[in-house]
């Protein structure tokens, strides 16, 4: 079972275990959304980019973290629903074979009704070499206990 609105606490922290990004991600991501710029999947034309090889789509990074949070556990059966994310921010980027992790920190608590609350994190991407490689707020509606 997941927690309760009560029971987040300001500034507690926990992170994911890893997951490494592969050439098949990005390559069903780019199917999936019909996002094949050559940045992603070309290697030739990445290997001339700024960043010298291919890289992962921001939001298919930003798809897995919100994957990774389902293995935290923190929200089974509790969450009500993700209720927004501001300051999404694409810091450094995701190379196939990086393998990146989430770490989450408790920001903010705002109760809303008698039966939910919205609990405020900083989702923070960390690849293998404690980069941050994307960064945003998360905000979802949690509920509370009866």
């Amino acid at each position: 079972m997941g927690k309760y609105f009560e029971e987040f606490e300001i500034g507690e922290e926990v992170a994911t275990p890893g997951r490494t990004i592969t050439e098949t991600d990005i390559v069903n991501f780019a199917g999936l959304t019909g996002d094949w710029y050559e940045l992603h999947t070309n290697k030739e034309w990445a290997a001339k980019s700024p960043f010298g090889q291919r890289i992962a789509h921001g939001a298919l990074i930003f798809s897995i973290a919100t994957g990774l949070t389902m293995r935290m556990d923190t929200g089974d059966k509790t969450i009500i629903a993700f209720y927004g994310v501001d300051r999404l921010r694409f810091v450094k980027p995701t190379f196939i074979g990086d393998t990146i992790r989430l770490r989450q920190r408790v920001e903010e608590k705002t109760e809303r009704d008698a039966g939910s609350g919205i609990v405020t994190m900083l989702n923070e991407v960390i690849n293998q070499r404690e980069e941050v490689a994307l960064s945003y707020m998360a905000k979802v509606l949690i509920k509370r206990r009866a």
